[in-house]
């Protein structure tokens, strides 16, 4: 499938700012979201020195990291860097060696942990920047729709109709459970993580039940655990973190389990129109989701809170020092509830966003607002819609 380029000015931003900045950027991503072509486009061909680990003749050129890359000028770009993790050693001696910045741009499709950047190798040393899914500020508002249903990915969002995205989310589902995961170290048979994925699927946006994905599985609970963090290592489930607050209350300690592209949770569930999204029972889940992957795309600190006796605020943020919290309603007629106000006076919080399904923004309360999702997920940072 033929891509067309959309231009990607916050991450193209976020990379430029990286590179000025540090020796080592390691942009990381989920495979087919872009990193390969941000970088091709952010750097012109006479700048950059380029690998591609998934080729086998420039794997063999850095089967010496040192002798090949310490005479060469320019951004030296490694794609797939985590199929070589005896390469993170050489860097950092080629690193202390010489710290100019922009020296070297890794391309990864895990997290930094996975990759090898989590431990000391190079600590100190690299900028780390996520090239999330498309999103509102790359297509338009008009887009939402389509970004909702087919996700962010751009072979997906970019195909000539629904059919023909979910064909290519079918494809990618396949190969990454195919052959994606065993690159990452993961020896887990596809047709096991296919029914894992798709019992996370099913439960997207729920607290994580160990005991109860380990019965459904029919394996142990530190084996459930196990396939959470390899597929969440992989970049394709987000486990939101709870907030938990100093209140004298039962809180909830387990995190929210999040599959992080709409598109890969709605292939995985069967739904490819519009038509059965509305009409099947995941569809406000798939609404948080889709919220909740945008406010992680700013960078700050991001949890849910929620107490055993029922109160809860989907999304609790810190800007600033400041706790703000962010509900989620799939409807275009918010209104207050009890857990709003709980979360105000237990968390205090400095507002509340209710992030609804109309074009409108309007006060609810004190301190409570009603946001339109278009106008909140245009928004690149916090900032812009916090003041």
């Amino acid at each position: 499938m033929n891509t067309p380029w959309i231009e990607r000015s916050v991450a193209q931003a976020r990379l430029d700012t990286a590179l000025h900045r540090a020796p080592a950027t390691l942009l990381t991503g989920l495979r087919q979201v872009g990193k390969t072509t941000l970088a091709r486009r952010h750097l012109a061909p006479d700048e950059a020195h380029y690998f591609d680990l998934e080729d086998p003749r420039d794997l063999a050129r850095l089967a010496d990291p040192i002798l090949a890359l310490e005479r060469l000028d320019g951004t030296v770009v490694i794609d797939e860097a985590q199929r070589l993790p005896s390469l993170f050693p050489a860097l950092r001696v080629l690193i202390d060696a010489d710290r100019r910045p922009g020296r070297f741009l890794l391309l990864g499709s895990a997290s930094p942990d996975l990759v090898g950047l989590g431990a000391e190798s190079l600590a100190g040393r690299v900028a780390l920047v996520e090239l999330g899914p498309l999103g509102v500020p790359d297509a338009g508002a008009g887009s939402l729709d389509t970004l909702w249903l087919r996700g962010g990915l751009p072979p997906a969002f970019a195909a000539a109709d629904d059919e023909a995205g979910f064909a290519w989310l079918g494809d990618y589902v396949s190969t990454f459970l195919e052959r994606d995961l065993a690159q990452l170290g993961v020896r887990v048979p596809a047709t096991t993580m296919r029914r894992f994925w798709t019992m996370l699927a099913h439960r997207h946006s729920s607290p994580w039940n160990g005991a109860e994905m380990a019965r459904s599985l029919g394996a142990s609970e530190p084996t459930a655990r196990r396939y959470l963090d390899a597929l969440t290592d992989a970049l394709v489930v987000r486990q939101l973190q709870p907030y938990l607050a100093n209140i004298g209350k039962r809180q909830v300690r387990s995190p929210k389990v999040y599959l992080r592209e709409t598109g890969l949770l709605h292939a995985l569930l069967g739904i490819s129109s519009t038509t059965d999204l509305l009409s099947n029972p995941i569809v406000g889940a798939s609404w948080e989701g889709l919220i909740v992957e945008h406010v992680a795309g700013w960078g700050v600190p991001v949890y849910f809170w929620r107490t055993q006796a029922g109160a809860e605020i989907d999304i609790v943020i810190e800007v600033d020092g400041r706790r703000w919290g962010i509900e989620v309603k799939r409807t275009d007629a918010p209104s207050v509830t009890p857990s709003m106000r709980h979360a105000l006076g237990d968390l205090e919080l400095e507002r509340i966003l209710v992030v609804h399904a109309g074009d409108q923004r309007y006060p609810l309360a004190e301190r409570i607002e009603a946001i339109g999702a278009a106008q909140f997920l245009a928004a690149t940072s916090p900032e812009a819609l916090l003041s």
